[in-house]
């Protein structure tokens, strides 16, 4: 076997994702629990991509390894970890009342040898959370991690579906949240209505982010959208265009509309291009 198909991409609770290699031949196929190196100690994940597509989402830096395939008593003990997940949760909601923080507890996390319990929240602001990190560390006597989210990343862990009715793409396969904008909206003649154009998060839909150049790519071969279009003597706007049927829309002034390749367009005579 290839060096390049032995990385394995491995997902943890709250759509957490990471590559590892598979220096031990284990063959692993997509689903299988597996453990593997962690910055300290032993963690539990599910394998979600293998061979060669994950070589493509691998960043820099070195990759950590893969253990061996989890055993029955290794998922007696990643379901033990769930349920001290829950109480924990309950202990640390109750502590963050009791120190009168302002943040808000998203999940908790505990890595499978118990080696550390991470408590993802999030805030308006920054938030000195260091007496409640003592107290937890008191209680829990492992090392205590509080990771500040943000409303992206919440949604991610919290996972659900989106408005297309799928799986969430930050929880189905985005490793990174890129930067999204409203302009991309408008580039795909999406309504600026909030309830559609936004995800769970509240924040615009990421879909609009990795779509964009593909409606751009097409609109190239387009004239300008709402320009002033003269053809076979009768003039109209271009106002609207079709990217899966590749055709735009033209409104006549004298009334009715008809649907025009790119071509059939070039052929007309185009006014009020900016």
């Amino acid at each position: 076997m290839g060096k390049s198909n032995k990385l394995v991409e491995v997902v943890f609770k709250g759509e957490r994702r990471a590559i590892y290699r598979d220096r031990n031949d284990l063959d692993i196929v997509e689903g299988e629990y597996v453990i593997v190196e962690a910055e300290r100690g032993l963690d539990l994940g599910k394998a979600s991509l293998v061979g060669s597509l994950v070589r493509l989402k691998r960043g820099k830096g070195e990759t950590r390894s893969i253990i061996r395939k989890a055993l029955p008593e290794d998922m007696d003990t990643y379901q033990k970890n769930k349920e001290k997940e829950s109480a924990a949760f309950n202990v640390c909601k109750d502590k963050i009342k009791d120190y009168n923080l302002e943040m808000k507890l998203v999940d908790v996390e505990i890595q499978f040898d118990g080696s550390k319990i991470t408590f993802y929240f999030t805030a308006a602001q920054r938030v000195d959370f260091r007496e409640l990190v003592k107290d937890l560390a008191s209680v829990y006597r492992t090392r205590i991690e509080l990771r500040q989210i943000g409303v992206r990343d919440e949604a991610k862990r919290i996972s659900g579906c989106g408005i297309c009715g799928r799986k969430q793409c930050c929880s189905a396969f985005l490793n990174e949240f890129e930067q999204i904008t409203t302009q991309m909206a408008k580039d795909q003649q999406l309504a600026l209505n909030p309830s559609k154009i936004s995800g769970n998060c509240g924040r615009l839909l990421c879909c609009m982010r990795f779509e964009n150049d593909t409606y751009l790519d097409i609109f190239k071969n387009f004239p300008p959208l709402n320009c002033r279009i003269t053809l076979n003597g009768k003039t109209g706007t271009l106002s609207f265009i079709n990217i899966f049927q590749e055709k735009g829309l033209v409104s006549y002034d004298e009334g009715g509309q008809e649907w025009l390749t790119p071509d059939e367009l070039r052929k007309g005579v185009i006014e009020n291009v900016t």
